[in-house]
């Protein structure tokens, strides 16, 4: 039984140690101009600021669940927030009409999907789920 827990709490610490959150990266259709973002022009993005990509054009941004631990991971490592932190954040400027938030898809496939279909959305996924049809922009663990 003491091997089993060691075991457990071992496995446990692994999964939150930074390197299991590492490989998080933002991704564009691959038709998309856009080559890379910096850090800011992400948060920019993900928190309201701007609507449109350095070129002009309309971003659509995608999230995953309140539930998805990808979500969590990506608002901590973007803004330092908890995702009840960003939800209370985006409740405030609905209230006051001043943004949208991003549109949540229900999984990372659906991401892939809209984001593979739709030449303005950007979204963030695990690296092991970018497809040929996506193009990375930004990766965590090389912030620009």
């Amino acid at each position: 039984m003491k091997k089993y827990l060691i075991a457990l709490l071992t496995i446990y610490w692994l999964a939150w140690l930074p390197s299991a959150h590492a490989g998080l990266v933002v991704v564009v259709n691959k038709d998309n101009p856009v080559a890379s973002l910096s850090t800011r022009q992400v948060i920019d993005l993900y928190m309201g600021r701007y609507t449109s990509y350095p070129d002009g054009r309309v971003v659509n941004t995608t999230d995953l669940p309140d539930n998805s631990p990808e979500r969590e991971d990506f608002y901590r490592q973007l803004v330092g927030k908890s995702v009840a932190q960003i939800n209370a954040y985006w409740a405030r400027l609905l209230f006051t009409g001043k943004a949208e938030p991003p549109s949540a898809k229900s999984s990372s496939e659906d991401v892939v999907m809209y984001v593979e279909g739709n030449s303005n959305a950007i979204a963030y996924l695990h690296e092991n789920s970018v497809t040929p049809g996506l193009k990375v922009v930004y990766r965590f663990d090389d912030p620009q």
